[in-house]
């Protein structure tokens, strides 16, 4: 995805969501000061009724971190290799010492991200979808907290059909298909554009992205 197109995805999202107020700027002190260059992701606590909810959120992930000028170190390797180490447990993954991950694989940081809510929950004529996330990003260097965001995605799709009996009926068939089959990714997609590209709250631009140094009054 372009830079120009992250933007219009990222203006289309603020559109959708209304007037809210701005959210508040995070300090981006320890963030500068470790100014990692590469990132671990590792395996995502799932909090959701979804078991193959890490899966599919894990394959959303990588780009848009790469994108924003980070190393993602590979996340099939990453999982093998600790797999082989017996760190196969997402919890115990998360309630270990990062250092021990930057030893193991040369990482600056490790992402830590736990889906809280990953469902579509039906009631009477409408279907809510909801993707709800929580990401940490640690340093491997000092065991610290840098970086932390926390996202809800609702989705209704009944509610774009119009009203009276035929919009009714509709809303009827638009949930029960949202319930059969919810389509997760795209609401995973915004939450990861929102927490990661989001000015001010965001991740600054990485190493090998252009804006890298450039961004410190965003950020």
């Amino acid at each position: 995805m372009t830079a120009s197109w992250k933007f219009l995805l990222i203006g289309a999202i603020a559109a959708l969501t209304g007037c809210v107020n701005a959210p508040k700027k995070a300090d981006y002190t320890q963030f500068r000061t470790e100014s990692p260059r590469s990132i671990l992701v590792v395996p995502v606590i799932n909090k959701s009724v979804d078991v193959n909810a890490p899966d599919y959120f894990l394959s959303t992930i990588a780009q848009p971190l790469a994108e924003r000028g980070y190393y993602v170190f590979p996340l099939n390797m990453v999982k093998s290799v600790m797999a082989d180490d017996g760190l196969s447990d997402a919890n115990l993954v998360h309630s270990g010492d990062p250092r021990r991950l930057g030893e193991l694989f040369g990482a600056d940081a490790v992402m830590y991200i736990s889906i809280e809510r990953w469902d579509a929950k039906y009631v009477v004529l409408a279907t809510t979808v909801t993707v709800e996330l929580t990401y940490i990003i640690k340093s491997t260097h000092t065991g610290e907290q840098i970086w932390s965001n926390h996202q809800q995605i609702v989705y209704n799709p009944q509610s774009q059909n119009g009203g009276g009996l035929v919009g009714l009926l509709a809303n009827a068939v638009v949930a029960a298909i949202a319930k059969a089959a919810p389509n997760y990714m795209p609401l995973a997609r915004q939450a990861n554009a929102q927490a990661i590209d989001f000015k001010g709250t965001g991740l600054p631009a990485g190493p090998y992205d252009g804006l890298f140094g450039k961004d410190k009054s965003d950020y």
